[in-house]
């Protein structure tokens, strides 16, 4: 062996030897004086409303070295019948300020607003607002779905003078004849540049299809203006979810695959068992692109609970998605750009039942999952 050979392969183990390892999934349990019972994730209405409420600045941190929350900071807030918390990400950590459940369950009140289906939430973007109303039975027996999807946009309002009530813009859409909306809460997105809500719809026979309502005609301007009407715009085929099968739910809406236009990601539950699927806007319809088994982001009894997130990734690209597994004994880390591929598979200490929010981008992200059991696991994937 020449002496250039053993002292590169001398070099080669010092490196690997000094090298740090290379950090693996973990997974903690957060702690908190309470069990939880429910979740809301950066930008929901809840975080936002706890964010401007001034709870934060008077709350206690149990933060070991506080920094404080700042009020435009993304958190996650957690709450259950002992107590209440604000979640956010201070150094790679996630730090705990604490609140009480009894401010934050009145701020999650405005989730359901007057005249919205009785334990729906609704979506809300800016000025723009959407929720069900408007109850009836379900179409092939089940829970309670409702006959309309009502939109509602704040108008601008001239600045200086009297105060003024500000107008509100109110468009109330009925289902397609023989259908109903199931109680899936609705997604406010953008498509090439134009505001757009996407729903679920149910047949007569069971079968749920994906929805999707704008207000921009083709030829409009991207900032379309709210007085154009909203009409439905694309419709997915129907599925049959046969028996112990539920309606589709949304998990996310990105540009998963990197080019440009948003894609929706949605789980089926043909026969109880969970197939995530791609949904791509083409040609004025709805196609399915791409689909994998082994996957739900639907929590048993509770139709309402976000049981996915966006991991956004530290720098310019395409998100990536996290829901669990089937079983929801494990969560998945996937890739949606060129199909669906794990990228990891996390085993949780518990089931995941009611929430899952991400904190942070990239590598410093850190994943927050509410176990049936009321805890709080943090997942550093």
């Amino acid at each position: 062996m020449s002496e250039w050979v053993a002292r590169s392969a001398l070099l080669v183990a010092f490196l690997v030897l000094t090298a740090p390892a290379l950090a693996e999934p973990s997974v903690t349990i957060l702690d908190l004086p309470f069990r939880a019972k429910a979740l809301r994730g950066p930008g929901s209405e809840v975080a936002i409303a706890v964010a401007t409420s001034g709870l934060l600045p008077l709350a206690r941190s149990r933060n070991p070295n506080p920094t404080g929350i700042e009020q435009e900071a993304p958190i996650v807030v957690v709450w259950g019948d002992g107590g209440g918390a604000a979640l956010s990400l201070v150094d790679g950590q996630v730090a705990t300020t604490l609140l009480g459940a009894e401010a934050i369950e009145g701020l999650a009140a405005a989730e359901t607003p007057r005249g919205a289906l009785p334990g729906s939430r609704r979506a809300v973007s800016g000025p723009l607002s959407a929720y069900l109303a408007n109850p009836v039975p379900g179409l092939a027996g089940g829970p309670e779905q409702a006959a309309s999807l009502v939109i509602r946009e704040r108008q601008p309002v001239a600045m200086g003078g009297d105060p003024k009530p500000v107008p509100i813009v109110t468009t109330t859409l009925a289902a397609a004849p023989d259908t109903a909306f199931a109680l899936r809460r609705p997604r406010i997105a953008r498509f090439a540049e134009k505001p757009v809500i996407v729903a679920v719809i149910v047949t007569t026979t069971g079968a749920s299809e994906l929805a999707l309502f704008g207000r921009a005609p083709a030829d409009a301007k991207p900032d379309s203006k709210p007085g154009v009407p909203w009409s439905l715009l694309a419709r997915s085929p129907a599925q049959e979810t046969g028996s112990g099968g539920q309606p589709l739910k949304p998990a996310g809406i990105a540009d998963f695959a990197g080019a440009g236009q948003p894609q929706i990601a949605a789980v089926a539950n043909p026969e109880g068992a969970g197939l995530l699927q791609l949904w791509a806007l083409e040609s004025g319809a709805l196609r399915r692109v791409h689909e994998a088994p082994g996957y739900t982001n639907v929590s048993p009894g509770e139709g309402e609970v976000d049981l996915s997130a966006l991991v956004e990734p530290e720098r310019a690209g395409p998100p990536e998605l996290a829901l669990p597994v089937a079983d929801r004994s494990a969560l998945a880390i996937l890739v949606l750009k060129d199909g669906i591929r794990e990228r990891l598979r996390i085993p949780l200490p518990g089931l995941a039942a009611f929430g899952l929010a991400s904190l942070g981008r990239g590598p410093a992200a850190r994943l927050l999952v509410g176990l049936a059991d009321g805890r709080i696991a943090v997942v550093t994937p």
